[in-house]
């Protein structure tokens, strides 16, 4: 089962990666917002897998973010949902607008998403809003939308490590073990974390 991988990027064309991973082409299926995050053709890219296996295929699903990966797997849960049905939805809406237009069970939102009609956008909400507790927190009046803050933080954080001059797959990395270790560090804590993780 693929889990991860590590490359440079082949080929790309929206909904579609190939990575070269030591002389061999993974074609992975991936959201637009995975798709515009990933860089341009030579650029190397780590992307977290979803490893899809039918009687007659073996496909590869790839995600930018953690919180992609989770909201993909859940889709998929939802019967009448597969995995490319699942990217359509990721792909027409971002993540923390997805999470907050599930928990507010805003149903007029999702079916803004092409090929997501009123009942399969109400059974979205029904089989997902308790599911979307274990990943995102909810968010308090007043608050930014579920979801939203972590993003915020790695995306911030990403950004001063690139603007400091880090390669962004070594950023990438500390990144993930600065949350990981810390989800509710404040920036300046994490940036300070994140320095010393490239340091060792």
């Amino acid at each position: 089962m693929i889990a991860f991988l590590r490359g440079r990027i082949h080929d790309k064309q929206p909904n579609t990666v190939t990575i070269d991973v030591g002389g061999v082409g993974y074609e992975v299926h991936v959201p637009l917002s995975t798709f515009y995050n990933v860089g341009d053709q030579g650029a190397e890219v780590s992307l977290r897998v979803y490893t899809h296996v039918r009687e007659d295929a073996l496909q590869l699903y790839g995600f930018f973010t953690e919180l992609e990966r989770q909201l993909f797997e859940r889709l998929i849960a939802i019967s009448g949902i597969g995995p490319r049905l699942a990217i359509v939805v990721l792909s027409g809406m971002e993540t923390r607008d997805l999470v907050a237009a599930v928990q507010r069970a805003d149903v007029a939102r999702l079916t803004t998403i092409p090929g997501i009609g009123k009942k399969t956008a109400e059974r979205i909400v029904l089989e997902l809003k308790d599911r979307l507790t274990q990943i995102a927190t909810p968010a308090a009046s007043g608050s930014a939308p579920p979801g939203s803050a972590g993003d915020q933080l790695r995306s911030d954080l990403l950004s001063a490590l690139l603007n400091l001059g880090y390669h962004r797959q070594q950023a990438e990395k500390a990144i993930d073990r600065t949350v990981t270790s810390n989800p509710n560090a404040t920036f300046e804590h994490a940036v300070r974390t994140a320095l010393r993780e490239l340091m060792r």
